[in-house]
């Protein structure tokens, strides 16, 4: 039969040193644990000190971003009131233009006699106008029907003798009035038409001008939305709180682990040198031994498992501090990018000034061409009216001439008369008288009576009144009425 106290050495042996070895495990592992703890605080130190400072420069390009598209909205706003600066002179020209237009077509709605017109190169005011050998022709039958120094009896005689001719001519050139010429022939259009091209031209000029600007305010917007894009989004940090309460308990947990180690390898150690002392145990002790040594595995396991989590939270903390220090990073290429866009904007800013600078030049220029267009409407219904009180005054002046005619007519009808009855007394008193009288005794006695001519004063050429149809007359009269209310009731407001 074996000896139980032999077989009791070297199973103690083995329980000693399992003892041992768990708690140089243990021991290890707590001391792993301490370390990694302590790590952990470092590491969330360095997670929210990032975190802050890529939150804070994050904050501070989105100001400087608003603050970008502020000057993209002001780019913008400035370029809209330029465009309507330059809408507003469309309406202007195309105002002033189609009043323009309304007296020109007025013009070419009125005639004017032929007799109101010559063929000379420099007769009209505001272009020379050709006319055709017909029309040269009738005005210089018209002109060469009358000769200076004229008597107006002379006058009369011969409007008796040719008059119907002229009258009969008239009479067809007022017929085929097709041929006629009105006001708007007078118009040097050739003129007008080259200053509206001139104008359409400036205003393409106008619209280059704004076209420089014209991709500004949506190359800043693309810009500033590319640069948020590339900003960091928030960044999602461990939660600190319960990882740090997680980390006492562990803590905690291995400490009474580690102390359960500790107090069983004294224990061993204790039972080992009651052994070298000679002492022998009871297989209860045995068995009890044997049963808290079983337990070891358990609590290293615990202990491994709770290192793992621990380390775990290590993890976690150390990959937030990387994504914060990518972040971090990044921010710096972003304000590389918000350097550019500070320097793009400052081109932007002093391109724009320089194109308001040319547009508010050609826009100058343009309102000078408007001028000019309102001055030619000024000026063609001045000439208009003017024609039309010339019209009304020429009447005027031919109703004086036919009275003055018919005054002349009468007194030299007159003179005549009285002529031919003094004739007449002076043949009836030769023939009584004449052959009972010398002949040296008044030898003027055979005398004829005196015969007056009425002329012009200083042999003057006599005034010619052009034939005015009574239909252009009443028009003209009609239009300087029209015109003169329309001037009155604008003094009066």
């Amino acid at each position: 039969m074996a000896d139980p106290a032999a077989a009791e050495q070297p199973h103690l042996m083995s329980l000693v040193l399992q003892s041992k070895k768990a708690f140089l495990h243990g021991e290890q592992l707590c001391k792993d644990a301490t370390g990694v703890s302590a790590q952990c605080g470092q590491i969330a130190a360095d997670v929210l000190a990032l975190s802050a400072k890529v939150r804070w420069m994050t904050d501070a390009v989105r100001e400087q971003l608003k603050l970008a598209a502020n000057v993209a909205e002001i780019i913008e706003r400035k370029r809209a009131e330029l465009e309507m600066q330059a809408k507003e002179w469309d309406n202007v020209k195309n105002q002033r233009t189609a009043a323009l237009d309304t007296i020109l077509d007025s013009l070419g709605t009125q005639l004017v006699p032929p007799d109101f017109h010559s063929t000379s190169p420099v007769s009209s005011l505001f272009g020379s106008q050709e006319a055709s050998e017909d029309e040269a022709d009738e005005d210089k039958a018209h002109t060469n029907g009358f000769r200076p120094g004229q008597s107006p009896t002379e006058t009369l005689r011969d409007v008796l003798r040719n008059g119907s001719s002229r009258i009969y001519a008239r009479r067809k050139r007022e017929a085929d009035r097709t041929r006629w010429k009105t006001l708007r022939d007078f118009v040097d259009e050739r003129a007008i038409e080259d200053k509206l091209d001139d104008m359409d031209s400036e205003r393409a000029t106008l619209d280059n001008i704004l076209a420089k600007t014209s991709d500004f305010p949506n190359s800043l917007q693309r810009t500033i939305s590319a640069i948020h894009l590339s900003l960091p989004g928030e960044i999602s940090i461990p939660p600190m709180d319960e990882i740090f309460a997680s980390q006492e308990t562990i803590s905690e947990s291995m400490a009474n682990h580690f102390s359960s180690l500790v107090r069983h390898y004294h224990e061993m150690r204790d039972v080992e040198a009651q052994r070298d002392a000679g002492e022998v145990f009871h297989e209860a002790d045995i068995q009890v031994m044997n049963r808290d040594t079983e337990e070891l595995p358990s609590i290293i396991a615990d202990l491994e498992k709770s290192s793992i989590t621990l380390r775990g939270y290590e993890e976690q903390l150390a990959a937030a501090k990387g994504v914060a220090q990518d972040e971090l990073y990044s921010l710096r290429r972003v304000l590389d990018s918000l350097d550019e866009l500070a320097e793009i904007i400052s081109d932007i800013l002093e391109s724009q000034q320089t194109v308001q600078s040319e547009f508010d030049e050609q826009l100058s220029l343009m309102h000078t061409d408007l001028g000019v267009i309102e001055d030619l409407h000024s000026r063609y219904t001045s000439y208009q009216y003017s024609y039309c009180k010339l019209v009304v005054e020429l009447a005027r002046r031919r109703r004086y001439a036919e009275a003055a005619a018919k005054i002349v007519q009468t007194m030299s009808d007159q003179l005549d008369a009285m002529a031919e009855e003094e004739r007449e007394h002076r043949e009836n008193f030769n023939v009584l008288h004449e052959d009972h009288l010398p002949l040296d005794v008044c030898p003027g006695m055979r005398n004829p009576p005196t015969r007056y001519e009425i002329l012009p004063w200083n042999h003057e050429s006599e005034e010619i009144s052009p034939y005015i149809p009574e239909d252009l007359l009443q028009e003209a009269v009609d239009r300087v009425a029209a015109t003169d209310a329309g001037l009155s009731a604008s003094q009066s407001l």
